[in-house]
């Protein structure tokens, strides 16, 4: 098919962000939780700017040798237009909306004003106490290899002394200090960004001179580690060097306040080599992402608590539950304590012998990992696979292998090419003369932090063939090699990638097909955090016009075109965003009304199916199938947090006279009906 046959995967994303925005407009999404979400929508950003922005601008570059700019046509283009509009709306709904329903409430947001008289002595005070022990000052023209880091915050001030013009610049350390100043004046409460404080306190910094103007700034810079893949040497040491690099990376983009003056943004372009950056004109506050920490005290305006279910136990011995039947734990809705039980328990059990797991994304005080340094000084032989290049938490990742290698951990790392993404563990424990194996397969990360807010499935099973297929996997990351004739396994449970995942999944899809046609029973349902991969949404394409009816939810990238005459009529997209982040992937197919289930941590993506190692697995239990189907219906009845993307790509609300339905509200619900960790 050609390429027009599907959506672009960064505009894609930017479609996805801008749901995120538009949620902190929705009226029914508490007031600081609409706060939160311009917060989140902000972060993003930044990412894609570190991430995406570099390619596509590298791309136009490429594609028009002859600019001495980045091309005016093409997808950055498009990209940069969206961006701009969406800023626009994201000013829109913060003081139209969100302020003026603050000050209802008694909380007074100083944004774009001047302190007010009734908290300058407080501020002034917070400035003298707190915020100067931090501030450091620049002058540009003086300070020739001055190099503003990626994403930190500096006010250009507009300086002159003796009729001599200069600009220096100040950093506003909110890497270091809460972005906000709060306090209380007349039953009123002030949340004062510091950048302000700072700004009305520079005569203090530079009091031999007149001070002209004020401008807030922010560069952006490629987060892209130059790192060779090799078989041989230290890659943490490494990577630890390239990371120290990171933040003076390439700019990709400078943004600068709106009444900046022409000679001072030619001035910092030249000082700090912008040519190539991507200047925008944004407004007097940079680093919206820090309104996740927005204060308010005030719990009538959050979501109200939600507790997470225990799961109880008929026996003392989560591992005698396991023995019994398949568990499955879905965080944030039901407490992640039974996965940390998992480990713990593995830890101090006198019969484990053998505990293996991989790791993605490491928690920054993981209890996890320390269960498993206590299992290594208890004896066991414990073998973790870290992935040193989870992008972005690399630095994390490398200090806890250091902890447990130090502590007699076996840990293995860096797949030259690849990335293991996989979230599984396995234990072996003796029983008599035999060796049993439990196992726990997720479709997230092993971090309990973010447990509180991704919604996730894990699995804790002791099916025998699975699990022995599952120590196949632990056998291949041990020999840190690619997949080739010596170690290609033929699995028969697990779908893995570099193995039999995108085959596997084509001849399900297949299999739906020849259903239709035949007249049987036929259907396709499939949960993803992204859909990208054209060889998997071709397949699909083939069996909606063979009359398989395919429902996906798709968080965010999605390259498919639903409803589309004679190619996609029966596709249908929705996109959930609400309370907590969508990211359990989810494969159900009909097979003529005998239903296969699949969980797992691949997405369809390029770098899921070509570039990783994956690992998805069926789930064979009545029950807990029948709960993913419950699950997944409430998803697919969402008529409150979901979306339909239709064949432009855009969000378009779920209208119907139905019952509403808030699925992620009504998922909590059906699971605190399980009492006990067997029922479903």
């Amino acid at each position: 098919m050609d390429k027009q046959l599907f959506f672009d995967r960064d505009l894609s994303w930017l479609s996805f962000n801008e749901r995120v925005l538009t949620e902190a407009s929705n009226a029914a999404v508490p007031l600081i939780e609409r706060i939160r979400f311009l917060s989140i929508y902000s972060s993003n950003l930044d990412e894609f700017y570190r991430v995406r922005m570099p390619a596509l601008m590298a791309l136009d570059k490429q594609n028009n040798p002859l600019k001495d700019t980045v091309a005016v046509n093409g997808i950055y283009e498009k990209a940069a237009a969206t961006i701009n509009r969406q800023q626009q709306l994201f000013g829109s709904i913060l003081t139209q909306q969100l302020i003026p329903q603050l000050q209802q409430n008694n909380i007074h947001l100083v944004y774009n004003e001047a302190l007010p008289e009734t908290i300058k002595q407080s501020t002034t005070n917070y400035f003298f106490t707190t915020i100067v022990a931090y501030i450091e000052v620049v002058f540009i023209n003086r300070e020739k290899n001055f190099f503003p880091e990626n994403n930190r915050l500096y006010i250009a001030v507009d300086v002159e002394q003796n009729n001599r013009q200069e600009t220096a610049l100040v950093n506003i350390p909110s890497h270091i200090l809460q972005r906000f100043y709060c306090t209380n004046a007349n039953g009123i409460d002030y949340v004062v960004f510091i950048d302000d404080i700072i700004k009305a306190n520079l005569s203090s910094i530079f009091p031999k001179h007149s001070i002209h103007g004020a401008y807030s700034i922010k560069i952006t810079r490629d987060a892209e580690l130059d790192l060779q893949d090799e078989y041989e040497g230290d890659i943490a040491e490494k990577m630890e060097k390239q990371l120290t690099k990171r933040d003076f990376g390439l700019a990709t983009r400078f943004l600068y306040p709106p009444n900046l003056p022409a000679g001072i943004l030619r001035q910092l372009v030249q000082a700090f080599k912008l040519y190539n950056a991507n200047t925008i004109q944004g407004g007097n506050y940079h680093n919206l992402k820090d309104l996740s920490s927005f204060p308010s005290s005030n719990t009538s305006l959050q979501y109200p608590k939600q507790t997470a279910i225990e799961m109880a136990l008929n026996n003392t011995s989560l591992f005698d539950e396991i023995l019994q039947k398949d568990i499955l734990i879905s965080p944030p809705y039901q407490s992640y304590n039974t996965i940390l039980r998992f480990f713990n328990e593995a830890a101090i059990n006198e019969d484990v012998e053998e505990i293996y797991t991989t790791m993605y994304r490491v928690a920054s005080d993981s209890r996890i990992v320390n269960a498993l340094i206590s299992a290594a000084k208890n004896g066991k032989k414990v073998t973790v696979f870290v992935e040193l290049k989870a992008r972005f938490d690399e630095a994390n990742n490398i200090k806890w292998a250091k902890h447990m290698k130090a502590a007699g951990v076996k840990t293995i790392n860096n797949i030259p090419n690849l990335k293991v993404h996989a979230k599984v563990a396995l234990v072996k424990k003796k029983a008599g003369n035999r060796t049993v194996y439990l196992g726990l397969l997720a479709t997230g990360n092993l971090n309990e932090t973010t447990a509180k807010f991704y919604t996730d499935h894990i699995l804790l099973t002791s099916h025998k063939q699975m699990l022995r297929e599952l120590e196949l996997v632990f056998l291949f990351l041990c020999q840190r090699k690619k997949v080739n004739d010596s170690n290609r396994v033929a699995f028969q449970h697990l779908l893995v990638a570099q193995f039999n995942l995108q085959q596997k999944f084509i001849s399900l899809i297949d299999n739906e097909i020849v259903n239709a046609k035949n007249g049987l029973a036929s259907g396709i349902t499939i949960k993803l955090n992204n859909l990208e991969e054209e060889v998997l949404i071709n397949k699909l394409y083939e069996a909606s016009q063979a009359g398989v009816k395919v429902q996906l939810i798709v968080r965010g990238i999605c390259r498919i075109i639903p409803g589309t005459n004679g190619m996609s009529d029966n596709i249908t997209v929705r996109r959930i965003v609400d309370r907590y982040l969508e990211h359990g992937r989810v494969f159900i197919f009909c097979n003529n009304n005998s239903e296969l289930f699949f969980l797992g941590s691949s997405d369809w993506m390029n770098r899921n199916i070509y570039r990783r190692v994956e690992v998805c697995f069926p789930l064979y239990d009545e029950g807990l199938k029948q709960l993913v189907k419950n699950i997944i219906n409430l998803q697919l009845q969402d008529n409150m947090a979901a979306v339909i993307i239709d064949e432009n790509m855009n969000n378009v609300a779920v209208l119907n006279d139905l019952e509403k339905v808030r699925s992620q509200q009504a998922i909590y619900h059906l699971l605190q009906t399980k009492n006990t960790i067997h029922e479903a």
